[in-house]
């Protein structure tokens, strides 16, 4: 099956060069709050993804990065110990994606390529179509060069793509200390903002979409059991119609004999006859009678067995209206009719915090939430 490009994208700069390069939401924000926390320190991260071929282009999906420890050497960018830590962290929490590149950001520095950034480079990404990602906080710029015909060449844009990426929010929830980062402080980013809303406006259609369509569906299958039950009632009362005929006709038949045989007799075979008929009405009341008593009966019965089941939905109902939503110690999985406010309300018993968690989450807008994202708990 051949690999598609993500639908929810975008992008950031030209994107004309070769190869394409798609960084994950997450990973973008994760970058960015290192570079805020560098203040006049050098700071950097490893990038995890993959190289593959989509719809016959060369593509980087970038879905990972692990902090990068300052190295004690002045004359390297990047130590032997950092790399093989790095390693080994990947190995951990991303164990489908291979260490491709590294982000490097330098406060005060001119963003230029130097000896010791390609050097680096050189010695632990020598691979074709690795990536190096140059920032500068200050000026809130970035640069992105992707290493081919043995330079470090750079790219004139590259793509953001957001997809459920529960490893990145896995790896940030455990890196926050280690940064710096506290639920108080977030990049704001408007691109990133834009973004968001139109992921939410695009998964709204398609649940109205969804749930017009199990509304035709109700719709036709509630017409066809009209229909049968129209059916079943019309077949029915033409039975009963046929019976109470046939019983008349024999109630007429009879009428008729009785009468015949009155003619005949005389006074005391009448007062036989009659009195065989009062025995016989008697008769005909006593079996009614239980047998009313017993249609009775099933009436009660399945009042009983009504009142029962009812009691028993009440019971199974209670535990599924005080099912609370999944959480756990530091993801939050949003569900239908969450708001920022009410889940600060859950997790907190109040709603003061929901700036910690538009900040945690790099949000700018407490309503840019949808059904299904994975919220990181201050």
């Amino acid at each position: 099956m051949e690999n598609k490009f993500p639908k929810n994208v975008r992008q950031i700069g030209n994107v004309s060069d070769t190869p394409k390069i798609y960084v994950e939401d997450y990973v973008d924000t994760f970058l960015n709050q290192i570079c805020d926390k560098a203040d006049n320190k050098q700071v950097g991260a490893f990038l995890v993804g993959k190289k593959e071929e989509t719809e016959g282009q060369e593509c980087i999906y970038i879905f990972g990065a692990i902090c990068m420890e300052s190295s004690e050497d002045e004359n390297e960018t990047i130590s032997q110990e950092n790399f093989e830590k790095a390693k080994q962290e990947k190995q951990e929490y991303f164990e489908e994606g291979t260490l491709i590149g590294w982000m490097f950001c330098r406060p005060g520095v001119r963003m230029l390529i130097d000896g010791k950034i390609f050097k680096a480079h050189e010695k632990y990404f020598s691979e074709k179509n690795t990536v190096f990602i140059l920032k500068d906080n200050a000026e809130m710029e970035e640069q992105y060069y992707c290493y081919k015909y043995k330079e470090l060449m750079q790219i004139g844009g590259h793509y953001v793509y957001y997809e459920k990426n529960a490893a990145m929010q896995s790896y940030m929830i455990t890196a926050r200390k280690k940064i710096g980062v506290t639920p108080s402080e977030v990049v704001e980013d408007k691109a990133a903002k834009d973004f968001r809303n139109l992921v939410k406006e695009r998964i709204e259609a398609q649940e109205q979409k969804k749930s017009s369509g199990l509304t035709y569906v109700a719709s036709v299958f509630l017409v066809i059991v009209v229909l049968i039950m129209g059916v079943t009632t019309l077949n029915n009362y033409g039975k009963m119609k046929s019976v109470q005929s046939s019983l008349e006709f024999i109630r007429d038949s009879l009428l008729k004999q009785d009468g015949n045989k009155t003619q005949k007799t005389n006074g005391t075979v009448k007062a036989a006859d009659d009195q065989k008929s009062e025995e016989s009405i008697q008769s005909d009341q006593t079996t009614n009678d239980p047998q009313t008593e017993v249609q009775q009966e099933p009436e009660a019965q399945q009042g009983e067995e009504s009142d029962t089941s009812s009691a028993e939905e009440e019971k199974t109902s209670e535990p599924a209206a005080s099912t609370m939503q999944e959480m756990t110690e530091d993801i939050y999985i949003v569900e239908k009719g969450d708001t920022l406010a009410k889940i600060s309300k859950k997790v907190y018993g109040d709603s003061g915090h929901v700036d910690a968690i538009c900040r945690m989450n790099g949000l700018s807008d407490g309503n840019l939430i949808f059904i299904g994202q994975k919220l990181i708990l201050p």
